[in-house]
């Protein structure tokens, strides 16, 4: 997954959650390898250790054993809390 097709992934689930919070993006897994090459110069932010990093209010993990992929919240769990609204993109 390239760094577009994620914030295309990201914009899709959004529109297709159609107000439904559990359908929201709610957890960033993303390869440790895809993170080095590429995924790393998102546009992110970290305020705390425990909301970790953030690429639009989602929550990002990184890890050699993820596929890079959005998972919606009830996906996600509490994996993605505490929840942030959707950030615009750019």
């Amino acid at each position: 997954m390239t760094l577009d097709q994620l914030i295309n992934a990201i914009d899709a689930m959004s529109s297709a959650a159609n107000g439904d919070e559990d359908l929201l993006p709610g957890l960033i897994e993303v390869d440790s390898e895809d993170w080095c090459a590429t995924f790393h110069q998102m546009e992110r932010v970290a305020k705390t250790l425990d909301e970790g990093i953030r690429h639009r209010g989602v929550k990002v993990v990184v890890s050699s054993t993820f596929a890079t992929r959005v998972l919606t919240r009830a996906e996600a769990g509490e994996r993605g809390q505490p929840y942030r609204a959707l950030a615009p993109a750019g």
